[in-house]
């Protein structure tokens, strides 16, 4: 087997051990003699494997009983639309903007509602997440929107933003079940799977009992209504079967190596070591505050975009893919999601070290 470290932002690497677990079911999932692929969705055994990946995400994070999971289509982006679809209705909701998928999001929204920006870290190119403490939030606001951890910028918002008492909506996409998350505090919480949990396909969705209406208007297309996903338990229409199982085979390698606790602190580690050498390095410096960094998402460069661009070509000759920045911030990128190894993040700093003596 001849695995590179894959640094992608998404789609991302996998547990090695949930692959290989996979590839062993492919042919015949526990003696039903075919693939997940194929078996129908209404089927006993397909219902157990979705009701067994509902079962161990509720364990993970100790979602309360008046929470709802969902396991959707349409990615995050679709969430765009579904969230003041079904939450508007005063038709007005507050954002922050903290990247390019907020200014997605708000841009979707506007299409549905009054929608204003209460605070924003565009004046830096998103370098740093705002003061939350004290938002001009509306009195008559149904939500405040963020988004958790911004993939493209590498900032994360380490404390939740004061919403004076309004539901919190969270774009958790690229640091889904990285660290503790109180679901409690949170009104909403969607996560593209493709990031930290499974393939590319499936979005899933916690919401609370209250915000799952019926009395929204009646246009709205009936695969936006979270109140028929609800009713269906994820199962309106066929959802995306072998996503669902490959997500949920990640939440049993979660609880097996400790839960989100254990893994948190392994992100910890893993981000510790990559940031402490680009903070002593002389060629690479960091491109985020530093109260606001990622454990996802590490951002850096050397200052040089021809230098910038050999460091990406060298590391993929040696084994160290994906490197390459978003193309709207250039330089470099190392997501180090839940599924890279600490090994993994070890060898790319001794390749950093390497290239700094050589090119330095």
């Amino acid at each position: 087997m001849n695995r590179i470290y894959n640094f992608s932002a998404g789609p991302a690497i996998l547990p090695v051990d949930v692959l290989k677990e996979a590839a062993n079911e492919m042919l015949d999932y526990q003696g039903s003699g075919m693939s997940v692929m194929e078996m129908s969705h209404r089927s006993k055994i397909y219902e157990n494997i979705i009701d067994e990946a509902e079962k161990d995400l509720r364990d993970l994070l100790h979602i309360p009983d008046n929470y709802h999971v969902l396991f959707l289509q349409g990615g995050a982006t679709l969430q765009f639309s579904m969230v003041p679809m079904n939450l508007l209705k005063n038709g007005k909701a507050d954002y922050i903007n903290t990247g390019v998928w907020t200014k997605k999001a708000i841009e979707e929204a506007r299409k549905y509602g009054d929608i204003h920006v209460v605070t924003s870290s565009e004046d830096k190119m998103f370098s740093y997440i705002p003061d939350l403490s004290n938002l001009p939030i509306r009195e008559d606001a149904d939500y405040v929107y963020m988004c958790d951890n911004n993939t493209i910028y590498g900032t994360k918002i380490k404390t939740l933003p004061n919403t004076k008492g309004k539901v919190l909506v969270s774009d958790a996409s690229s640091c889904f079940l990285s660290e503790p998350m109180d679901v409690s505090k949170y009104g909403v919480i969607f996560a593209g799977a493709q990031k930290n949990v499974g393939p590319a396909g499936t979005v899933i969705v916690i919401i609370r009992d209250d915000l799952v209406r019926k009395d929204i208007d009646p246009k709205t297309p009936i695969m936006l209504r979270y109140d028929i996903h609800v009713e269906n338990k994820s199962m309106y229409n066929t959802p995306p079967t072998y996503g669902i199982y490959l997500c949920g085979k990640v939440f049993k390698w979660l609880k097996k190596i400790g839960g989100i606790d254990a893994i948190h602190q392994i992100n910890v580690q893993k981000a510790n070591l990559l940031y402490d050498y680009i903070d002593q390095s002389k060629m690479f410096f960091g491109t985020v505050d530093k109260n606001s960094r990622s454990l996802m998402n590490v951002c850096f460069k050397t200052g040089s975009a021809e230098l910038d661009d050999l460091f990406v070509k060298e590391a993929k000759a040696n084994g160290y893919d994906n490197l390459k920045g978003h193309r709207s911030t250039g330089g470099m990128r190392a997501s180090i999601y839940n599924a890279m190894p600490i090994d993994g993040v070890k060898a790319l700093v001794e390749f950093m070290n390497a290239f700094e003596k050589k090119h330095g």
